[in-house]
């Protein structure tokens, strides 16, 4: 058979994928401009007793001592002395442990979708925005770096700081700003106060909260779909879902494709697109849906859980960290099923799953998260079989 003309071909585009709203660095970038390098790097320096270890920051920088050309492609790291050995031995990339901190060297240059990956770990990136560029910007009044040449650079300013001297914003840049509200005004000097915008800064970009109701597998143990069993008056998926409703403003149900039609009413299907995965392949699926939303994730299978223990969870949330989640305490390490996953997980999982793992508790065992002591250790137990469910069922009957 003969090809059709390629006018007549039907071209098809990629897929329609919600992508992670990420910027040069990370999801909460501010470039500091405006001042000398070095009085940046002294601020930077100033702010982090106030911002750790509640935030994870990462400082951005180029090695002035390098030259120009090489600080365009620098690393997000101090320079080390003396010269890394990569850079004269002929290696595409050096990995050193330090002791107290670990040094990648890299030859190849980095890009905007690289660089958000290597700082995936970290809640708030802070750049030398002489430099280098960041979505959002921290502006410096100081007559020693004008900002007459920079202004392409001022797309979202959220702070100005005054330097030493200073009392009033140059007319160049209060005529660029003057389209929107001026940003809040400190004093260079004003540490605390810096900081202080810094952290409700992060606070009001925190990720909205949705849950998820993973409910998508076969219950070969069990020999029935524990989604729907009856413990309490609804079944396993509504009595989750009314739990997760109370704290978070969208509910999912996590189903297999073939579920998808048989949820009860009420009820929200969100069907896997990452299939034979298991749980993972829910958590990503919810991700795919919504990569800039945090999901409280609820494996379907825990009749005893409470509204206490979840409200327990989602008020010791860590934004900043990859996830917060309960200690087991069977086994000590992290419940995946029991978890806020922070958007920054997805691509950890994603990484993980690349690596040929499958199992999300691997991933939190490897990622910097918060894990908290149940309140009520029982209540995380989850009920498989034949035998666990006439248990369950006997034991929830007796309680008031």
């Amino acid at each position: 058979m003969d090809s059709l003309p390629s006018s007549t071909v039907k071209r098809f585009k990629h897929a329609a994928l919600a992508r992670p709203d990420v910027g040069e660095f990370g999801r909460h970038e501010l470039a500091i401009l405006g001042a000398p390098c070095g009085d940046i790097q002294t601020l930077v320096a100033r702010l982090l007793p106030h911002l750790a270890p509640q935030l994870r920051v990462a400082y951005v920088d180029a090695d002035h001592a390098a030259g120009d050309a090489a600080a365009e492609g620098a690393a997000a790291a101090a320079p080390a002395k003396p010269v890394p050995y990569v850079a004269k031995n002929g290696l595409s990339a050096e990995l050193v442990d330090k002791i107290t901190y670990r040094q990648l060297n890299l030859t190849r240059a980095l890009d905007r979708f690289t660089q958000p990956e290597l700082l995936a770990h970290d809640s708030v990136v802070l750049v030398n925005g002489n430099h280098f560029r960041a979505r959002q910007q921290v502006v410096v009044v100081d007559p020693r770096k004008p900002l007459d040449k920079k202004l392409d650079r001022l797309t979202d300013v959220r702070l100005i700081l005054l330097a030493d001297g200073q009392v009033e914003l140059p007319a160049v840049l209060a005529e660029h700003l003057s389209a929107a509200p001026l940003p809040l005004v400190l004093r260079l000097a004003e540490t605390e106060k810096i900081a202080a915008f810094i952290k409700q800064w992060y606070a009001q970009a925190v990720p909205v909260l949705r849950g998820l109701v993973l409910a998508g597998g076969r219950s070969e143990r069990m020999q029935t779909d524990k989604g729907a069993l009856h413990y309490h008056a609804l079944d396993q998926r509504q009595h989750t879902a009314a739990l997760l409703a109370e704290f978070c403003p969208d509910v999912r149900v996590s189903v297999r494709p073939d579920q998808a039609t048989e949820l009860p009413g009420g009820l929200t299907a969100l069907p896997d697109t990452f299939l034979g995965l298991g749980p993972l392949g829910g958590i990503l699926s919810a991700f795919q849906a919504d990569p800039n939303a945090a999901w409280l994730v609820l494996a379907c299978d825990l009749p005893f859980l409470t509204r206490e223990t979840l409200e327990y969870l989602v008020s010791n949330r860590q934004p900043a960290r990859m996830a917060t989640s309960f200690r087991s305490p069977w086994d000590e390490f992290p419940e995946p099923l029991v978890s806020i996953w922070e958007p920054r997980s997805y691509g950890q999982l994603l990484r993980f799953l690349g690596l040929g793992y499958s199992c999300p508790r691997k991933a939190l065992i490897n990622s910097d998260i918060e894990l908290l002591h149940p309140p009520v250790p029982e209540e995380l137990r989850n009920v498989n079989t034949p035998d666990e469910r006439a248990a369950a069922t006997q034991e929830l009957a007796q309680r008031p």
